[in-house]
This record gives C-alpha cells, sequence and structure tokens, in this order.
C-alpha cells in the first residue's frame, strides 16, 4: 500500500485488503436490492454505458433535461443509506467531520466507458470527491481543469482509493478501458465505482 500522486490527484494503491474489498462489496450488494442498478440517458438522448444506484440522501440522475441529484430512485423510493464500511472509508483518508451525502454506485461491463467530465453539479468545491474501486482494473485518465491539453493515464486495481480534492477537485478526468479478467472479486466481472460526495 502506498499513495501516489498525480495532478492533485491522491491515489492510495491497494487501500482496502481483499476482505475488506469483500466486505465493502457486500454493503454495496446490499445496497443494490434496494435500489437496483439503472442506465440512465445523457442529456443528448444516448444511453450511459455504465449502470448505476446510490445510497445517501441523494442520487444522481441524468435525462434529457439534463444532469442532477435526485431525493429518490427511478422506482420512486428514497436512496438506502451510506453504509458504514463506505463511510468509515470517507472518514479514513479524508480526516473531515462533514460527511458525504450521496455514495454514487457505477458499475462498469468490460465494455464499458467514461467520458472526461467534472464533478461539478455539487454546490460547494471545497469537499472532496472519494472514488473507491472494486473489482477488475480500469484505465483513468487525468486531465486538466479545462478541455484539451495532454493527459495522463493510470491503472486503478481493485482496493484503490482516489481523494479528489484542493486543486484536483474540478480536474477533469475518465475511465477509458476496463482489463476484464483482471480481478476475481465479482463472479460474473466487470468493476464497480464507488464515489463519495458533499452535494449540499
Amino acid at each position: 500500500m502506498g499513495i501516489l500522486r498525480l495532478r492533485g490527484f491522491e491515489i492510495h494503491k491497494g487501500y482496502l485488503d481483499p476482505t475488506n474489498q469483500k466486505r465493502v462489496l457486500e454493503a454495496v450488494r446490499d445496497v443494490v436490492r434496494q435500489a437496483p442498478l439503472f442506465r440512465p440517458d445523457t442529456p443528448y438522448g444516448k444511453p450511459m454505458s455504465v449502470r448505476m444506484s446510490a445510497a445517501g440522501s441523494y442520487g444522481w440522475f441524468s435525462d434529457k433535461t439534463g444532469y442532477r441529484y435526485v431525493p429518490v430512485h427511478p422506482n420512486g423510493r428514497p436512496w438506502p443509506e451510506i453504509p458504514d464500511p463506505v463511510l468509515a472509508l470517507w472518514d479514513q483518508v479524508t480526516g473531515l467531520e462533514r460527511r458525504p451525502e450521496c455514495c454514487l454506485i457505477n458499475y462498469y461491463s468490460a465494455d464499458a466507458k467514461m467520458g472526461l467530465h467534472q464533478d461539478r453539479d455539487e454546490a460547494d468545491f471545497q469537499w472532496p470527491v472519494v472514488s473507491v474501486s472494486l473489482g477488475d482494473a480500469a484505465r483513468f485518465r487525468i486531465g486538466n481543469t479545462v478541455r484539451g491539453g495532454k493527459t495522463e493515464s493510470i491503472w486503478l486495481d481493485s482496493g484503490d482509493v482516489v481523494v479528489m480534492g484542493g486543486a484536483a477537485r474540478l480536474t477533469y478526468h475518465g475511465v477509458d478501458q476496463i482489463r476484464a479478467g483482471s480481478s476475481t472479486l465479482l463472479p460474473k466481472g466487470g468493476r464497480i465505482n464507488l464515489t463519495l460526495r458533499v452535494v449540499t
């Protein structure tokens, strides 16, 4: 386990050992049983390649009217609470008293991607975003605070935790590729990414 710093991103390699990866995964599965994965449309009318759910006071949603946080799942039910093992990760890597109001759950199949984007739907950018990787490795691309320019990439493995705060909070980032079969954590393969966010 070690910390890499890349363009302001704090990357905790191997932060979760296999036992703790399974513990977090079980907590996520419990959330998804209550709030099943769904595939939202982008504002341009095209379905996203990832499937998602959420826990906390807010989940994230997208349709033709735009991107936004919403208090209920598309099935009309409030999102489940953020599980304690996930909140504990936030506490450990941020040391903040303020806790996240949203744990976004993204499931990447072998062919799923996420284009370069900024996380800027939150009210206050002083709070970091914490990202947790479970399952197959993902090639994570980091850009700049404006579109364009040179980018850098790093493979995120199961158990890696990334803190995006400070100057990195509004840096463009995305996922270019999933390395299928690189982890045995998920029996059917793929990658789960959790992102913890303060929304209000």
